[in-house]
């Protein structure tokens, strides 16, 4: 079985992690098939990049995400698919006609 889990790395004291595809049952910091995106919580606020049409892929191939992984995908999936530069607010605002 697979699963999209956070891998350590970085210094002691300074962790950051990779988002990854791997085999349930292999250890943490092992080998691991296709890294699919990093986070790091020391930033302010914290750095997540999702390659999400990779993390798609895996996930209808039956890759289960830890819970970890889940709430990162939940949280920052859906901001990295909308166009840099667009607010999802900006875009109903200017579809209103005016009176």
């Amino acid at each position: 079985m697979l699963a999209i889990r956070l891998m350590r790395m970085g210094a002691k004291k300074r962790p950051s992690y990779r988002v990854i595809v791997k085999e349930k049952l292999t250890k943490r910091d092992g080998g691991y098939i296709e890294n699919v995106g990093i986070y790091n919580p020391t930033r302010d606020p914290a750095e997540v990049r999702l390659n999400m049409e990779r993390v798609r892929y895996w996930m209808e191939r039956g890759a289960q995400p830890t819970d970890t992984v889940r709430q990162l995908i939940k949280k920052h999936g859906n901001a990295q698919q909308q166009p840099e530069g667009q607010d999802a607010g900006a875009s109903n605002a200017s579809a209103a006609p005016a009176v």
